[in-house]
């Protein structure tokens, strides 16, 4: 008949309808009238048909095919859509198939994003896709100044806008899909040289919130200190959020931005490149501080003293330069990698004492430092690695940037087993 099985399904199924109501049926043809349906999806929904397509990946060990993804939202979400209509929200949202080596259609989100400067002292935001193994750059954004950092932090799982800080102090958030600054303030004198965003794509954290550490900083004494890194952390609730700064003196501070008071600090002898919480929004675990001269410490911030601190655990057998770089993996926070001024990175576990508290002599709870083992080591640039994200949703997928002006994508194999 060249008539398909669903169709026949159909009509059989209006038939049943049109008898129940007693109204009259539609025969097929040119002028049958069709019915439409809007499907209305929120911020919210897109986010959870982004997680779903990545839980492919990093859970079921499936390929996303649109019949898979719409059996798993229709149970979920309750989505109304049909195939088409899911196609369509993956085409907005940014996703797209691409056909891999053994010619099987995989659902990818292949796009990432590189900030920087160019020999003439402008900025340039440039973004890349992924295609075939190769890295092809598909939209470039050039600004007066040099940018110097940038975030997601602030931003949510759909509008994806980034916050840079440039050479001159001024803050700037971007919608990259037009190309156009949506805010922008002069918030310092001089360089930002780090920025950090929270509360953007996580659920009872807090508003979304940006901070960014300049060499115009200032501490107790009117005495200027060049701050070269922040952090947020301690945002498990809607109240509480903590930031830890960290100096060119050596100098490591934590906020508590709830009662904006100074809640700690100590100094660690050299400049401070880097400073990371383990996790953003849960309560205070651990925090990763890397300085110059090759040394990084990692604190256990879940007991505090009130002489004597946090515990800590130093590490400064490897003689490299700088510690540029330090990023937990978000799948594991035990596990976390360093980038050092060498081009070499090294992957570390965190490995906890036996009892993480024990008691004075004076009756108070004084913590008590783990482990550190050092899982692998490779050098993978010739220049320092200034930066390097993980991605979230893909476990040993990361991306890293070096002196010697080349991205590199990298992927770390056999993470599941620690």
């Amino acid at each position: 008949m060249g008539v398909g099985e669903r169709f026949v399904r159909k009509l059989v199924k209006e038939k049943e309808q049109a008898d129940e109501t007693g109204t009259k049926s539609s025969t097929p043809g040119k002028k049958r009238k069709r019915t439409k349906c809007k499907i209305e999806v929120d911020n919210f929904d897109l986010g959870v048909i982004r997680r779903k397509i990545h839980e492919f990946y990093s859970m079921r060990k499936e390929i996303p095919t649109l019949a898979k993804l719409l059996n798993v939202l229709q149970e979920d979400i309750d989505f109304k859509g049909n195939r088409e209509t899911l196609r369509k929200i993956l085409t907005k949202i940014g996703f797209r198939y691409k056909k891999s080596k053994s010619n099987r259609k995989v659902l990818i989100e292949p796009k990432f994003v590189v900030i920087g400067s160019i020999p003439k002292g402008s900025g340039t935001l440039e973004i890349f896709e992924i295609t075939n193994g190769q890295l092809d750059k598909i939209k470039t954004i050039e600004r007066p100044n040099s940018f110097k950092c940038g975030t997601f932090g602030a931003s949510n799982d759909i509008e994806r806008r980034l916050a840079t800080g440039d050479f001159k102090g001024t803050l700037e958030i971007w919608d990259l899909e037009k190309s156009c600054q949506v805010y922008i303030t002069k918030e310092h004198s001089d360089i930002i040289n780090s920025i950090d965003g929270m509360g953007g794509s996580s659920a009872n954290c807090g508003a979304p919130e940006i901070v960014t550490g300049s060499r115009d900083g200032r501490t107790y004494g009117e005495t200027r200190r060049d701050c070269w890194a922040v952090a947020f952390g301690n945002s498990f609730n809607d109240s509480e959020r903590i930031v830890a700064a960290g100096y060119d003196n050596g100098d490591l501070k934590m906020f508590d931005l709830r009662t904006m008071s100074l809640r700690w600090e100590c100094n660690l002898k050299n400049g401070v490149c880097c400073a990371e919480f383990d996790r953003k929004d849960i309560p205070m675990n651990k925090l990763v501080a890397t300085t110059l001269e090759g040394k990084f410490h990692v604190f256990d911030v879940r007991t505090q003293n009130p002489t004597k601190g946090f515990a800590q655990v130093l590490d400064n057998t490897t003689k490299s330069g700088t510690i540029w770089v330090s990023r937990h993996l978000p799948q594991n926070r035990d596990l976390f990698i360093t980038c050092a001024g060498n081009g070499q990175v090294s992957l570390w576990k965190y490995q906890y004492p036996e009892q993480r508290v024990h008691v004075d002599a004076q009756g108070v709870a004084v913590g008590v430092p783990g482990k550190l083992k050092r899982l692998q080591r490779m050098v993978i640039s010739s220049q320092p690695i200034n930066a390097l994200e993980w991605n979230r949703d893909h476990l040993g997928l990361a991306i890293a940037t070096a002196y010697d002006q080349y991205v590199r994508v990298l992927v770390t194999t056999k993470l599941n087993l620690h």
